[in-house]
C-alpha cells in the first residue's frame, strides 16, 4: 500500500489537474504573461486581499453586511476610497459596446445644460405639496416664450394649474421653501431620473417594480435629451466622460421610437437623418481634438445601433427597418447595428418578430449592407419561458452579440455555440444587480460564463440613471467578486470589448495595438508598485 505522502502527492496532482482542466476554456488562459503583467497581477491581487480584510470587514454595527461586490448603491461611496478602483480608474478600457445614449451623461450635467436654455419649460400633472412630490414625475418640452406659459410656480401654494407649462429657470427660483428650495427643486430632478438605494433595494425589491421605476425615468430625460441644442452638447459630453474612463471606442444605442426631435424654433421637426448628422459631427469634433492633444490612440471614434422598443407591432416594425436601411445607406460608417430593446418580462418576445427581422437579414444581405442585428437577450430570471426563449431567438436571428445575455448559464448548447462562433454577451453587471437579476455581484452568473470560454465585454448599460458613470465601477465589481480573475482576465475583458466590436478589420487592429501601447505602460505603472507592498 502506498504511504501517506505518495497518496497525498497523487491528490494534489488529480486536484491541481482537475482545476486546470476546469478553467481550461476561459479566454485568457491563451494569453502569456509578461514580466509587468505577472507584477502588477501581484500588486492587484495583494490590494484586492487587504481590502477584503479592512475595508470591507463586516464587523462592527457601522460595517454590517460590506463585502466586495455588494449591492452597488450602497457600496459607491465605499468602492470610491478603494485603491483598487483608483488603480482600475487609470486602467484602458477598450470599447464600450452596451450603452444607451439617453442614459450615460451625469443628471446634473443634464440638467446644467437644460438651466442654460431659457426656453425649456416643465409641468406636472398635479399642483406640487409636501406630500406629493416624491410621487410626482416632471415633464419637459421647449417652448417659444408666450403669455401662456408664465406661470411662477409648481406648487399648490402658488396657485399652479395641472398640465400648465412653466419656464424651468423661474420654476427652480420660485419652488416653494417648503419643498426644499432650489436646492430641493434640484435634488426632485435628479431623483425623477435615477434609482436610488431605498427604491432598488426596499420599496421597490422586485425586478416587475424597479423596471417601473427605471422606465418612469427616461421620459423624463426625454424631454430635455431630444432637443437639439441640448443633444448635441449631451453627445460630446458624453465621449469626453467615456475618454475620461479609458474607454477609446464607443457603440451607443439610440432609441429611435420617437420619430422628431425639437429643433432650435421648439418645434418637433427634426428627422432621424439630423440625429445621426449631429451624433457624427460632435464624434469628428472630439477626434479632432483628441488629435490636437496628441490623444489619438485614445479615441477611436463612436458608432450608432439603432434601436426601437418592443411596444410595437411587427406591422409597426416594418416601418423602422426602413428607416434603419436608409439610414445606414445615408451614413454607413455610423449606424453599425439593429435591435430591439425593452423590459423582457413585460413587452412582446423575440419570437412575434422573427418572420419581419428574417426579412431584415435577407434584405440587408441583398444590398449588400453591412448591419447585423445586435439583439437583446436573457436580460430575466425567466427559466423557459418566453424572455428566456428570447436567447434562442437571438442566436438563430444570427445576432453578432447579445445584449445581456443574463440567462446564457441554463443553456449549455447556446454555450458552446457562443463559445464556438464567436458570439459576445455584453455583460453589464451592475445594472443587472440593481434591475435585481441579483443581489450582488459574486451571485451574478457571469463567471460560469467566462469559464465556458464564452465571449464577453463589460459595460454600462445606463450609468447615469444608476450613477455608475464610465466603466470603471463595473470592472472593480467583477474584479473584486473573484478570487480567480486577474491582470490577464481585465486584459481580455477589455481586448474583446474591441475585438467583438462592429469596428472595419483595419480600424480594430489599429484600435487593438493602441490599446496594447497603452495597457502595457499601465501594467508596468501598477507592476512598479512591487516592490513598495
Amino acid at each position: 500500500m502506498a504511504s501517506l505522502d505518495a497518496q497525498l502527492h497523487e491528490y494534489y496532482s488529480r486536484r491541481d489537474a482537475l482545476i486546470h482542466e476546469d478553467r481550461s476554456l476561459r479566454r485568457e488562459n491563451a494569453l502569456v504573461a509578461t514580466e509587468d503583467e505577472r507584477r502588477a497581477d501581484a500588486v492587484l491581487r495583494k490590494i484586492r486581499v487587504q481590502e477584503a480584510e479592512t475595508t470591507w470587514n463586516d464587523e462592527g454595527v457601522a460595517k454590517r453586511n460590506m463585502f466586495p461586490g455588494m449591492a452597488f448603491l450602497t457600496a459607491r461611496s465605499t468602492i470610491e476610497s478603494t485603491r483598487i478602483f483608483k488603480l482600475l480608474q487609470k486602467m484602458p478600457k477598450g470599447g464600450l459596446l452596451h450603452a444607451h445614449l439617453d442614459a450615460v451623461v451625469n443628471k446634473a450635467m443634464l440638467l446644467k445644460y437644460a438651466y442654460e436654455c431659457p426656453e425649456i419649460h416643465m409641468s406636472v400633472g398635479q399642483a406640487l405639496t409636501v406630500d406629493n412630490v416624491k410621487t410626482i414625475t416632471p415633464v419637459f418640452k421647449p417652448i417659444p416664450v408666450s403669455p401662456f406659459t408664465g406661470n411662477a410656480g409648481l406648487s399648490a401654494a402658488q396657485g399652479y394649474r395641472n398640465n400648465s407649462w412653466v419656464p424651468l429657470v423661474s420654476a427652480r427660483e420660485t419652488f416653494d421653501p417648503a419643498l426644499g428650495g432650489p436646492e430641493g427643486f434640484d435634488r426632485w430632478l435628479l431623483d425623477s431620473q435615477m434609482i436610488n438605494p431605498t427604491e432598488a433595494y426596499l420599496t421597490h425589491n422586485s425586478v416587475k417594480r424597479i423596471w417601473q421605476k427605471f422606465l418612469s425615468t427616461f421620459p423624463v430625460t426625454g424631454g430635455l435629451f431630444l432637443y437639439r441644442p441640448i443633444y448635441r452638447k449631451y453627445i460630446r459630453q458624453a465621449l469626453l466622460e467615456s475618454i475620461d474612463d479609458g474607454v477609446s471606442y464607443i457603440e451607443a444605442r439610440i432609441n429611435f421610437l420617437t420619430k422628431f426631435m425639437h429643433g432650435d424654433d421648439g418645434q418637433e421637426n427634426i428627422p432621424h437623418s439630423r440625429w445621426v448628422a449631429d451624433f457624427e459631427e460632435v464624434v469628428e469634433q472630439v477626434k479632432n481634438e483628441m488629435r490636437s492633444q496628441g490623444r489619438e490612440d485614445e479615441f477611436f471614434g463612436a458608432k450608432i445601433i439603432y434601436t426601437t422598443v418592443k411596444v410595437i407591432t411587427p406591422e409597426e416594425l416594418e416601418w423602422y427597418i426602413e428607416d434603419a436601411i436608409s439610414l445606414k445607406k445615408a451614413f454607413p460608417n455610423m449606424i453599425v447595428g439593429f435591435d430591439l430593446v425593452g423590459d423582457e418580462n413585460e413587452l412582446r418576445p423575440l419570437i412575434e418578430y422573427v418572420p419581419k427581422l428574417l426579412e431584415f437579414n435577407e434584405r440587408v444581405r441583398k444590398e449588400g449592407l453591412d448591419l447585423p442585428l445586435i439583439l437583446h437577450a436573457g436580460e430575466t430570471l425567466s427559466d423557459g419561458g418566453a424572455p428566456d426563449n428570447n436567447m434562442y431567438d437571438a442566436i438563430l436571428l444570427g445576432s453578432k452579440r447579445i445584449g445581456h445575455g443574463y440567462s446564457i448559464v441554463k443553456h449549455p448548447s447556446l454555450m458552446r455555440i457562443c463559445r464556438e462562433r464567436g458570439i459576445a454577451m455584453e455583460v453589464c453587471p451592475i445594472s443587472n444587480e440593481i434591475l435585481r437579476l441579483t443581489s450582488s455581484i459574486p451571485a451574478h452568473p457571469l463567471p460560469a460564463v467566462i469559464n465556458q470560454g464564452v465571449p464577453v465585454c463589460l459595460n454600462s448599460d445606463d450609468p447615469a440613471v444608476f450613477g455608475s458613470m464610465g466603466l470603471t465601477y463595473d470592472y472593480f465589481q467583477v474584479f473584486v467578486s473573484s478570487e480567480v480573475s486577474g491582470v490577464l482576465t481585465l486584459a481580455q475583458l477589455a481586448r474583446d470589448s474591441l475585438t467583438f466590436s462592429t469596428l472595419p478589420e483595419d480600424a480594430k487592429q489599429r484600435a487593438l495595438q493602441a490599446w496594447e501601447h497603452r495597457w502595457s505602460a499601465y501594467v508596468k505603472e501598477i507592476g512598479d508598485m512591487y516592490e513598495k507592498l
